[in-house]
């Protein structure tokens, strides 16, 4: 187990990814935006979330994070048409449970869900190797 643990650990020092924990959209509203940019080219899922009416596009700030990671451990700026979306997938997170009024002495349950969203920039090159 422990091996296992260190070769997963070896694995990600070679991946550029970004994690954004406790976003308060659901996960379904979040995932429609993360299939929009998937195996996008970086500068144009920028593009694509700024100029997208998606409430949750306004997390474009995660890709912005997964760029300057990538930049930080290849001590060099990325170049237009270098980096692409190679992965990024959505996980449900907390759910918080509200109760609503309802007519007759009843309440109706609200579930307000957050989301946790994982995404991994790479060159061309490396998402080919990897599939």
């Amino acid at each position: 187990k422990k091996i296992s643990a260190e070769k997963r650990k070896e694995a990600l020092k070679t991946m550029y990814f970004a994690k954004l924990q406790n976003v308060p959209t659901s996960p379904r509203k979040m995932r429609l935006v993360a299939d929009m940019i998937r195996g996008m080219e970086v500068n144009r899922a920028l593009g694509v979330l700024k100029f997208s009416s998606k409430e949750a596009a306004a997390r474009e700030k995660l890709l912005r994070s997964a760029i300057a990671n990538w930049e930080q451990k290849n001590e060099r700026k990325a170049e237009s048409g270098e980096l692409f979306v190679t992965k990024i997938f959505v996980d449900g997170g907390a759910t918080l449970k509200r109760m609503r009024p309802a007519p007759q002495g009843r309440g109706y349950r609200i579930r307000k869900r957050s989301n946790h969203v994982t995404l991994f920039v790479g060159s061309k090159s490396n998402n080919e190797d990897q599939n």
